[in-house]
């Protein structure tokens, strides 16, 4: 049987992909792992998709090396395979416009929270830069089924992702930071993004107890913390989770450290901030914020909270709960 892409076989998985992706797009770009050679679907893939006419790959061993073949503005698209973990050697930094990132199980309408097939991971490095695991710094980048880690325990490593531009999408992704559970500086997701959406994404994971004295997020909010002069910026976050399980009782699922670190809003819609039942100690606060915001308001609407003391200091909260969750939520709160 034929595999390439002028197949029955070739030209039908072509079109599904693209039905499932949406038109219009630009090149794409299929990502398998080299130690997958042995399956037949990375010969497939590798037969399907063949060198352009002009010679450029369409065919990667590695997220980096498909990246760097990527043409900004150009709506370029990454499939990542799902058998084996595609690891980064160094901080993949995004700063191309209208790339998009997908994931395996996204391509398969699987629309998971956590445990995707597509997994990006960053190991231990030596490079003081390599702060994320993925850093965006640029404009309308995109980010579906895919499981984005970071297992780096240079000193200089903080994030899994780090967001600092503008119009991003995630959809059906998890983040995770999943070394140095003791140190308090770390956050899965450091949020500098302008008008970002996150859509059924998770953060963090309720298995393996922070051992961390003080904050140590799922989503920091500190500006200019990923670039310069940039801040959460009418961020939506819905239908997420925020997973944990604390081992010091000033463990917080969203921390900001200035009174400017949101602008304009932020909304947790359909939200879910869950501390393990099994941890060591109950959160106190879910939400902290050095200072009392003055240039935006968070809203979180329709969302549940579990195993904290209370919601936030120091934050204009508008709030909308059921009765279920009334002990732990107040109805509008100014707090300082």
């Amino acid at each position: 049987m034929a595999w390439n892409k002028n197949s029955w076989y070739g030209q039908s998985i072509l079109a599904w992909i693209a039905a499932k992706i949406g038109w219009p797009i630009g090149n794409v770009y299929f990502v398998a792992n080299s130690s997958n050679t042995d399956e037949a679907n990375y010969q497939h893939m590798q037969d399907i998709f063949t060198p352009d006419n002009d010679g450029k790959a369409r065919f990667y061993t590695s997220l980096a090396t498909a990246y760097a073949a990527t043409e900004s503005n150009n709506n370029d698209v990454i499939i990542l395979d799902g058998n084996s973990t595609h690891t980064l050697t160094a901080e993949l930094n995004v700063s191309k416009n209208r790339v998009h990132f997908v994931g395996m199980d996204y391509l398969l309408g699987i629309h998971r929270k956590q445990g995707q097939s597509a997994k990006i991971n960053i190991g231990v490095t030596t490079a003081t830069g390599d702060v994320s695991a993925i850093l965006n710094t640029w404009v309308r980048n995109s980010f579906r089924g895919l499981k984005i880690s970071n297992s780096n325990t240079l000193t200089q490593a903080l994030y899994a992702f780090a967001d600092g531009w503008e119009f991003t999408y995630m959809e059906d992704c998890e983040v995770v930071y999943l070394a140095k559970l003791s140190t308090a500086t770390v956050a899965d997701l450091a949020c500098n993004a302008d008008t970002w959406m996150y859509v059924n994404c998770s953060f963090w994971s309720t298995a393996n107890e922070i051992t961390a004295n003080w904050t140590r997020p799922n989503v920091l909010l500190s500006w200019s913390s990923v670039a310069a002069w940039k801040k959460a910026r009418d961020v939506r976050f819905e239908k997420c989770d925020f997973l944990y399980k604390a081992g010091d009782v000033d463990n917080t699922f969203v921390y900001g450290v200035n009174a400017t670190d949101v602008e304009r809003l932020m909304v947790f819609d359909g939200c879910l901030f869950y501390n393990n039942l099994l941890a060591a100690q109950t959160m106190t606060l879910w939400m902290i914020l050095g200072a009392t915001q003055t240039e935006g308001s968070i809203i979180v609407k329709d969302s549940a909270a579990y195993n904290t003391t209370d919601f936030a200091t120091a934050v204009w909260i508008f709030q909308a709960c059921n009765a279920a969750n009334a002990a732990n939520w107040i109805e509008a709160t100014q707090s300082a």
